[in-house]
């Protein structure tokens, strides 16, 4: 065996001991938890994804409470404060280590990152009928905290044709963070991944093209627990930038993105289906405020199915996202050979979860694409030899909780094509296989 390898899986076996054995019971839960009263499961499978009562809590603003509140009276009829006597603040730790199947040029491999993530949130009911989420979040590459994912929600009820009819305001900062399936983009699995190892270099912009750098404003709907839609519109909002944008800026929205989410969904007699479609279209200008700009429509479908077997649960999610560009900018400032192209993006996953405590999922993912020698240049690792984005693989991960607010996460990430090849896909000698990735993940939210 490869010294190099043998080395990489001691020490895969060895950091997974101390995780095992230094992982321990905490009684200190989510903020949603303590809010509800009730654990971790209620609302997930196997956190961070949903299940129908947590879509549903989602879906009401975060408002459910179900400990002692902090009340006042206008008068007998009209309350003017309620608030959770529960904290609204959380944390999240992400520790992992990385094994990729070829190092880096002139990098080491077999990486350490503690942490990978550090989360706080204040999440949960601001008033009777407003909730929010909103994380900050320290990373291993950036080494300083940021605004994450952010969402504050309004949301009320009545009757539609003698049926119920939910309706609300969502106020975020990326696009389908505010979605209530976990087959959109921000929400998809897998729900983490290494921040060491390569990634393929093309996305459709509403694939986190977009995130922290929005403020989007919609309005959503739920009609007889079956239909859901929402429109919204979104404008640049850029953190650690000039604000209002100027020449020195990049990114920036010319005008307003809008935004739309239509979703069917249907809890038959032993299975749950949902059917949606969801897209953006947004006009930018890569560099300052002025002149050409680039176009982006991007329309996408999305499947989920669920069934409950006995205690465990059985699902299958997937997404296609089709993205239409023009880069009239880009091209004119040299970023870009061609003006038009597109991008085609294929998510699939199929999860079973056991007592929500263990679970197996493997997922497919595809990327697709017209080549663009410029955008799509060959560099080292990153780069793309025949200026083709096409990349696909498998995601297979194994999760262990020992406890409800604890997972532990075996992953691997294997590529069949990376930027546009197999072999020698930048032009320097790299497979795609080489980007192979074994992932080590503790994860603890508290």
């Amino acid at each position: 065996m490869d010294s190099r390898k043998a080395t990489g899986i001691f020490r895969l076996l060895f950091i997974s001991a101390v995780f095992l054995f230094f992982s321990n019971q905490t009684q200190a839960i989510p903020s949603f938890a303590r809010q509800t009263g009730m654990s971790c499961n209620t609302c997930h499978t196997i956190f961070p994804e949903l299940n129908a009562f947590g879509r549903q809590f989602k879906l009401n603003g975060f408002t459910l409470v179900a400990t002692e509140t902090i009340q006042a009276q206008a008068d007998s009829e009209t309350t003017i404060l309620s608030l959770p006597k529960s904290s609204p603040f959380s944390a999240m730790l992400q520790a992992s280590y990385t094994y990729k199947s070829k190092e880096q040029p002139a990098t080491q491999n077999g990486n350490f990152s503690l942490p990978q993530q550090l989360s706080f949130f204040i999440a949960g009911a601001l008033t009777p009928k407003v909730g929010g989420f909103i994380q900050v979040t320290y990373s291993d590459q950036d080494g300083a905290f940021g605004l994450d994912n952010a969402e504050i929600r309004y949301a009320d009820q009545t009757e539609l044709a003698s049926e119920s009819f939910i309706y609300g305001i969502t106020l975020n900062n990326n696009p389908s963070v505010q979605d209530l399936w976990n087959s959109t983009p921000a929400w998809r699995f897998p729900y983490a991944g290494s921040s060491v190892s390569p990634t393929p270099s093309a996305s459709p912009l509403i694939d986190g093209g977009l995130a922290q750098n929005v403020a989007g404003l919609g309005v959503f709907s739920m009609w007889n627990n079956l239909l859901y839609t929402e429109i919204s519109v979104y404008k640049s909002a850029q953190q650690g930038s000039p604000n209002p944008p100027d020449s020195t800026s990049a990114g920036i929205l010319k005008s307003l993105a809008p935004y739309w989410r239509i979703a069917l969904q249907k809890q038959f007699e032993d299975f749950y289906l949902e059917l949606g479609t969801f897209g953006l279209s947004a006009t930018m200008y890569p560099a300052g405020v002025t002149g050409l700009t680039d176009q982006y429509s991007d329309v996408g479908f999305d499947l989920n199915f669920e069934k409950v077997i006995g205690t465990d649960m059985l699902s299958a999610r997937g997404s296609w996202i089709h993205e239409s560009r023009t880069l009239d900018a880009s091209v004119a400032n040299g970023e870009a050979f061609t003006t038009s192209g597109n991008l085609n993006s294929l998510r699939l996953v199929a999860n079973y979860y056991l007592h929500s405590q263990i679970g197996f999922s493997l997922g497919y993912f595809s990327m697709t694409g017209d080549g663009d020698n410029i955008l799509f240049a060959p560099t080292s690792v990153s780069g793309s030899a025949n200026g083709l984005p096409d990349s696909n693989g498998f995601t297979a991960e194994f999760d262990y909780l020992p406890w409800l607010n604890t997972k532990l996460a075996l992953q691997y990430v294997a590529y069949n094509k990376f930027n546009g090849g197999d072999n020698n896909y930048d032009g320097q000698g790299r497979n795609a296989s080489d980007n192979n990735t074994l992932y080590l993940l503790c994860w603890v939210a508290f």
